[in-house]
């Protein structure tokens, strides 16, 4: 199975420019070692217009601005646990005899005689 690879736009633009511009498919492809459907689909997109830096930008914005939204809401929620964490922790009944350490065990007591 083949890696999968990213091409910049520059370089997609390029490709689809070198075809309209007269080099053949076979040419292009085994050149840069890329298939001849995707070289197709490049020519595609320039001619549509998406291989501009601009509409690639917008792109770009509108994936950060959902991740953003995403990410705002898990802190959201993150938010209210930590909240309703709290407020558990301050309602939790504890019993008289409890230390309020967090080492636990029996409490120690004083003997009579000193140590010597």
């Amino acid at each position: 199975m083949t890696k999968h690879r990213s091409h910049s736009a520059a370089f997609k633009r390029q490709v689809a420019e070198e075809f309209i511009a007269g080099e053949t498919l076979h040419a292009l492809s085994k050149r840069h070692d890329i298939s001849r459907q995707l070289i197709r689909i490049w020519v595609g997109k320039l001619e549509a217009g998406a291989l501009d830096d601009d509409v690639q930008a917008a792109d770009l914005i509108q994936e950060y601005e959902a991740r953003i939204a995403a990410l705002e809401r898990l802190v959201g929620k993150q938010a209210l646990e930590l909240e309703f964490l709290k407020g558990a922790l301050q309602h939790a009944r504890r019993p008289r005899s409890a230390s309020p350490s967090v080492v636990t065990g029996p409490t120690a007591s004083l003997s009579a005689e000193g140590a010597s």
